[in-house]
């Protein structure tokens, strides 16, 4: 049997049958990982409050041979992260970026930085109210992880504009949740990045316009 072991994040659950889940995993060696949890809706299943969403945990899996969906074998809850529920926005940020992650994240490649990234929005996020800048920092800080960091320098933005989308590149969530943006500037920034994950990635993940405090 290939065991591996790592830490995970839960992306996503959903029912695989009357008893069982799938579970989508951001992990921190592997990447995005797939794995059943066999009798996990059970009362009495071992995993029963183990897996949500957004919970970190130490897991280890049954690679299978023949797909990329692994057995999961145990799992140790970590971080639940709590503060997520006080307000629903959180939940839809971290929605948002998850199912953006899941979306474009090859299975089975490692990830670090993502995963490093991810893990310190979920502790951050709850600290202060929700704001925009959030999904933008998480946006591009994920286009340039995938090779597709927008060449600003080529766009039709304005100056101050530019300026902010680099600071989302480079500077930790504590700094991106101080910046100060402009209606005018916020307006700029939600369409410009529309238009470019659509055009990189095809689609976009649904829930975008309430992560952004939309309808």
């Amino acid at each position: 049997m290939n065991l591996a072991r790592t830490a995970g994040l839960v992306l996503r659950t959903r029912p695989l049958t009357d008893t069982s889940l799938i579970v989508q995993w951001l992990t921190r060696d592997f990447g995005r990982v797939a794995t059943v949890a066999k009798g996990a809706r059970r009362p009495k299943s071992p995993f029963r409050g183990q897996l949500d969403l957004f919970y970190l945990a130490d897991l280890s899996f049954a690679r299978s041979s023949r797909s990329d969906l692994h057995t999961l074998r145990e799992v140790r809850l970590l971080q639940s992260h709590p503060g997520l529920r006080l307000e629903l926005i959180y939940v839809q940020q971290a929605s948002y970026c998850a199912a953006l992650i899941e979306q474009s994240a090859q299975p089975d490649a490692p990830m670090p930085a993502v995963f490093d990234n991810f893990r310190n929005l979920l502790r951050h996020l709850p600290q202060q109210p929700a704001q925009p800048q959030t999904i933008f920092g998480f946006e591009m800080k994920w286009l340039q992880e995938l090779g597709l960091k927008p060449k600003l320098d080529q766009t039709h933005l304005t100056p101050g504009t530019k300026q902010i989308l680099e600071r989302l590149l480079e500077t930790d969530w504590p700094e991106i949740f101080r910046l100060r943006l402009s209606p005018a500037q916020l307006r700029e920034i939600r369409l410009y990045l529309h238009g470019f994950i659509i055009y990189h990635l095809e689609r976009i993940p649904r829930g975008r316009s309430a992560a952004l405090g939309g309808d």
